[in-house]
């Protein structure tokens, strides 16, 4: 049977869109994926993908039309097929209208492979038997199993050791603990200047305490998430488990079986394989954060997120840090001149930073490490720490033929891996790993296995931050990427130091940069360095994924005196019409 092509509803306040370009035409076959036609909406040009394979069959609108959305605007089918056209009922129409309002997308003809159909009518669950077998208890698992739970699911979660994963017990929240710790030293540094006379400056550091506190921090979080899964009747089991092709999960000598299972295990440490990287005066991220005895100098192999979060942790701390980056920049995702910046002031704060060369071989003699550079250079240090990134964790997995991309699960937009039924969201697929990435993707997983594929996750619009002080946050893509894009495009700059709010806190430093479309000032890239950044990166993600141009932000009030002003200013520069910035050069 013929499948309609309809004019999307793209956005809240969609209400109909404009057939710029047709790129199929009839006759032509059609890959789910392809790229239909391009339409324009809210002054925003948009391309849209077929959901459905097949030839396209008729195109029942045509360029130049400006069409309703929901109306039908085509049709693709089986060559030779005919088309019933208007054979949609009115329910049919209020169902598709019904999960566009909930988020959710319009599950696919049953026909369709990946789309399987909604188990309404399933046959009762044995008593070892579970809707939804979830792998693993951090981010993207614990959210797959709440929500499949919310859904009415009979659900169960498998976890190994501690739930949370690796953001709440290794990473992102134990980091930001000792992240706090500097941004508090910073502040004793300046209480003088603001009239804040202590009785003495001197102070030391108890890494007994500081450890002990981190770990409280994360035991409340993750008894937290334990209890949330209790509370929502979700079955914990304990132990490895040990997933088979037919969806039975092993934990010891216990087997359950899941209708689907959910794959959710997470990454770990990556390493690389140099001479004398086994050497235990080498950390990795995992074990720094319990290191009760500081070091006097300490060597950062990698200037990501994590190489840098720590570094400075510990260069607040008084210790010697030295960064070694490969890249020509630090944390080289970001966008060049945020991360240029971010290099200047880690510097002034006491961080060597050596960029473009590589560690070739460690040697430890004498209780200290001498990291040979692949330029000829040596860096000596009391410890090191390997912070080269993370790599999926596949323990429990071996048993399934899953197709791979390299050493990560491959999964569609879905989250549903080669295996129907069986889903990988979050660290292990690899797409983005980040733990808020991972939430949606495990919802979207636990929506999927529940109702069949009726949800993709979106991922465009995720902000990312980095937790240094000044802290930095990207939502979108960089300048350098924008140009090569799309060529024309039009940049916003505010800088802090005229902020209001930034001086009197003595944040003034940073700025906030905002990449757009030259045509139709669609929003790019929001790039920030400064005060409250990953705060602000939200509502910049917000913005971006409700699809507002510059023209319509530019309509909102933000409240003064705030940080976030930083951000209007720099969407009105984009215009040439910040109030607070010279005037631009003609």
């Amino acid at each position: 049977m013929a499948v309609e092509i309809i004019m999307p509803k793209l956005g809240v306040d969609m209400q109909e869109g404009e057939i710029i370009e047709w790129k199929k035409q009839e006759g032509d076959t059609v890959k789910e994926g392809d790229i239909l036609l391009e339409i324009n909406s809210d002054k925003t040009n948009m391309e849209i993908e077929a959901e459905d394979a097949g030839v396209l069959l008729k195109i029942v609108r045509q360029a130049g039309d400006v069409v309703p959305v929901t109306e039908v605007i085509g049709y693709i089918g089986a060559e030779g097929e005919e088309i019933q056209e208007g054979s949609s009922s009115a329910s049919a129409e209020k169902a598709t209208a019904d999960l566009e309002a909930a988020g959710l997308e319009v599950p696919k003809a049953p026909a369709q492979s990946d789309a399987p159909a909604a188990k309404a009518d399933k046959a009762p669950l044995a008593d070892n038997e579970y809707d939804i077998v979830v792998i693993g208890g951090g981010p993207a698992g614990y959210y797959a199993a709440i929500r499949g739970a919310q859904l009415g699911g009979k659900v169960a979660i498998v976890e190994k050791t501690e739930f949370g994963g690796t953001c709440l017990n290794v990473g992102c929240i134990p980091t930001k603990t000792y992240l706090k710790n500097a941004e508090i030293l910073d502040g004793l540094k300046i209480a003088a200047g603001r009239g804040i006379n202590l009785a003495s400056t001197n102070y030391t550091i108890d890494m007994d305490k500081t450890v002990e506190f981190k770990n409280s921090v994360v035991k409340t979080l993750t008894g937290g998430v334990k209890g949330l899964l209790k509370a929502n009747k979700v079955t914990i089991f304990n132990g490895l488990g040990q997933v088979n092709p037919d969806k039975t999960v092993s934990i010891g000598s216990e087997t359950i079986k899941g209708r689907n299972i959910i794959l959710a295990t997470g990454s770990k440490v990556s390493r690389i394989n140099i001479p004398g990287i086994d050497s235990k005066l080498v950390l990795t991220s995992d074990d720094i954060l319990d290191l009760r005895e500081m070091p006097k100098s300490l060597a950062v192999m990698g200037g990501g997120v994590v190489g840098i979060e720590l570094g400075l942790v510990w260069a607040s701390y008084g210790v010697d840090v030295t960064v070694i980056e490969m890249a020509d920049r630090i944390i080289p995702a970001m966008d060049k001149e945020v991360s240029t910046e971010l290099q200047k002031i880690l510097t002034k704060k006491g961080m060597k930073i050596k960029t473009s060369v590589g560690v070739s071989e460690i040697v430890e003699a004498n209780n200290q490490l001498t990291l040979k550079l692949n330029n000829g250079e040596e860096v000596v240090a009391e410890k090191a720490l390997l912070s080269i990134g993370r790599v999926p964790q596949m323990n429990g997995l071996e048993n399934l033929n899953l197709e791979m991309d390299r050493n990560r699960i491959k999964v569609n937009a879905y989250q549903e891996t080669s295996i129907p039924g069986i889903y990988a969201p979050g660290d292990v697929n690899g797409t983005k790993m980040l733990a808020h990435a991972a939430y949606r993707m495990g919802e979207v997983a636990a929506e999927n296995a529940m109702h069949g594929n009726v949800r993709k996750a979106n991922l465009e619009f995720t902000p990312a931050a980095v937790y240094t002080h000044p802290e930095v946050a990207m939502v979108g893509i960089t300048e350098e990427d924008a140009r090569a894009k799309y060529g024309d495009i039009l940049v916003g700059r505010n800088s802090f130091t005229g902020n209001g709010r930034a001086i009197a806190s003595n944040e003034a430093h940073g700025f906030v940069k905002v990449i757009a479309d030259a045509k139709f000032h669609e929003i790019l890239g929001v790039h920030i360095i400064g005060p409250a950044a990953a705060e602000m990166i939200n509502e910049a993600a917000t913005i971006m994924e409700a699809e507002l141009t510059v023209d319509e932000l530019l309509l909102s009030i933000h409240g003064h005196p705030t940080f976030s002003e930083v951000m209007y200013e720099a969407f009105a520069d984009v215009l040439g019409e910040a109030i607070h910035n010279p005037p631009k050069r003609k």
